[in-house]
């Protein structure tokens, strides 16, 4: 049992780290993001049991990696509901455009 307890407090560390270093070099997560909650919420996702892989497996780098998407899709999730009706409008047009 304590070994497990054990794995996981090394696994949340390992993570945190992670991410308390990505949104430190990064003012858009700095700015949209809240540390304690993404931690929490990626350090999750990776413990459930269909997540596909062992923390402990996945090198550094890539987990470093796969964090830094998951961070840049919620840093950008409800951009858009920021935007002015102006701002939208613009958006919009330019959308239909392309």
């Amino acid at each position: 049992m304590n070994n497990i307890y054990f794995q996981q407090q090394t696994d949340f560390q390992r993570i945190s780290a992670l991410i308390e270093d990505l949104i430190a070099n990064n003012s858009l997560y700095q700015e949209r993001l809240d540390k304690n909650k993404m931690t929490n919420k990626i350090y999750n996702l990776f413990i459930q049991p269909n997540s596909g892989d062992d923390i402990n497996t996945i090198t550094q780098d890539d987990l470093a990696n796969r964090i830094n998407q998951i961070l840049v899709v919620e840093a950008m999730a409800g951009l858009l509901n920021d935007l002015t009706p102006e701002e939208m409008k613009i958006f919009d047009e330019a959308v239909k455009r392309q």
